[in-house]
């Protein structure tokens, strides 16, 4: 991270000061913007908000690890929303739980405490014991549309499959997966869109009805633990030991699911719409299967699922020459360090052969660290794998949405993905 003793900041050309990381159009298609940012001017005021946006690899990585100087105590809403975040967190208050600082919310020493208990749930042995499960249900959402010849790849395929596996790992009736998004969006759109009354009443409404049918399922594995994500999380305080309150529970699950319904079903479809686009690729990888670990991690980068993260700056600073104040918010932009010329030759270039794909930020890093990566990750290659094995002749259907993109500060979730396909033989 380039820090120094300068106590100037650095202004922005014009040119990037009328250009808004806000507007519709650059949130779908940021990459121009990112090239001229990491250019001229790689700590980007944001005129709307006021919030710094860091693009470059090395200081988005030495933020994540600087938990002394850049907190994670925040939050996003607040920081965009103002006076109207405050106002969401009575709303919620009223009815159900406002929000409070728990696990990825925290910082150290309160963090490890947090991580400490998360962790006896979430191992690896866990993910191993799943892949099996993942792989059958692929096979079966694929069952249900291989004869059309054709499929939403999103409503169809790359929401139910990480969507019913979470579900049904948490506790939850993973049939309902297209509700439980419907909670993931609402709870990541107060940090992503700034919102109007009405539209800050109706998400506050969707998490509150998330907030109810979760405390019942808490005060039911209370009474008879289950042996699922959730149960586990309630008893998982050993003796001497805190347990989560209904608050944090409350915030972790807003978390998993945040973390569950969005950001895996982004990278399997923009998985295999970077195949569609790039046959070339698309040929390797068929002649290649030892590469699709690597063009998991290369989609990962190109089209960073979680395009950034805020921190709390908690003392005076300089991040290349700009004047940081202890209060400042920063947005880490996942997104644009993804594609990071110092760090990626042609960044912009689709390379399943890249050496340091694996370097991407995109689970972002440090002790804050994505703790269900080891699933997304074996969600993405197996889904991604089971597609090529059973269609071939991927295109585009006409029927594309515009703009094909959710709103989203922080976020690029395709509305839909409308591909057409052939049956392969088997």
């Amino acid at each position: 991270m380039i820090m120094d003793d300068s106590t100037s900041s650095r202004t922005c050309p014009v040119s990037i000061e009328s250009t808004s990381l806000l507007d519709e159009k650059i949130l779908a298609d940021p990459w121009e913007f990112y090239a001229q940012l990491h250019a001229e001017c790689p700590v980007y005021k944001m005129p709307e908000t006021g919030i710094y946006v860091v693009t470059k690899h090395e200081d988005v990585a030495s933020i994540m690890r600087d938990t002394e100087t850049f907190s994670n105590v925040i939050l996003a809403m607040e920081a965009l929303q103002g006076d109207n975040g405050r106002r969401y967190q009575e709303m919620l208050k009223e009815k159900g739980w406002e929000h409070v600082h728990v696990l990825h919310r925290t910082d150290p020493p309160k963090h490890a405490g947090h991580r400490k208990l998360v962790d006896r749930v979430f191992t690896a042995a866990r993910v191993r014991d799943l892949v099996p499960e993942v792989e059958a249900l692929a096979h079966e959402l694929i069952d249900k549309f291989v004869e059309k010849g054709s499929c939403d790849l999103i409503k169809d395929f790359a929401l139910p499959l990480p969507g019913m596996i979470l579900g049904e790992q948490l506790g939850l009736d993973k049939t309902q997966f297209a509700r439980f998004q419907k909670w993931a969006l609402a709870m990541l759109a107060t940090s992503n869109e700034i919102m109007s009354d009405d539209r800050l009443r109706e998400i506050a409404d969707i998490e509150l009805d998330a907030q109810h049918y979760l405390a019942k399922v808490f005060e039911d594995r209370r009474n008879t633990p289950t042996g699922d994500l959730i149960s586990d999380l309630v008893h998982v305080a050993e003796d001497g030991e805190d347990p989560f309150t209904e608050h944090e529970l409350q915030n972790l699950l807003n978390q998993l699911i945040t973390g569950g319904y969005e950001t895996t079903t982004s990278a399997i479809a923009h998985g295999l719409w970077l195949l569609i686009q790039h046959p070339e690729q698309y040929e390797k990888l068929r002649e290649k299967p030892e590469l699709l670990k690597r063009f998991v991690d290369e989609t990962l980068r190109l089209e960073s699922p979680v395009q950034g993260i805020m921190r709390s700056v908690t003392k005076d600073t300089v991040l290349r020459g700009v004047a940081l104040k202890a209060g400042d918010t920063l947005i880490l932009r996942f997104g644009a360090a993804n594609q990071d010329p110092e760090k990626f030759e042609c960044p912009r270039k689709f390379d399943i052969e890249r050496k340091n794909a694996h370097a991407h930020l995109s689970f972002g890093g440090g002790i804050h660290a994505c703790l269900g990566q080891q699933l997304a990750r074996q969600e993405i290659l197996i889904g991604i794998r089971v597609l090529l094995e059973r269609l071939e002749n991927f295109s585009i259907d006409a029927d594309f949405p515009e703009p094909a993109y959710v709103y989203s500060l922080n976020f690029r979730p395709l509305k839909a993905l409308p591909i057409k396909f052939t049956k392969r033989a088997l």
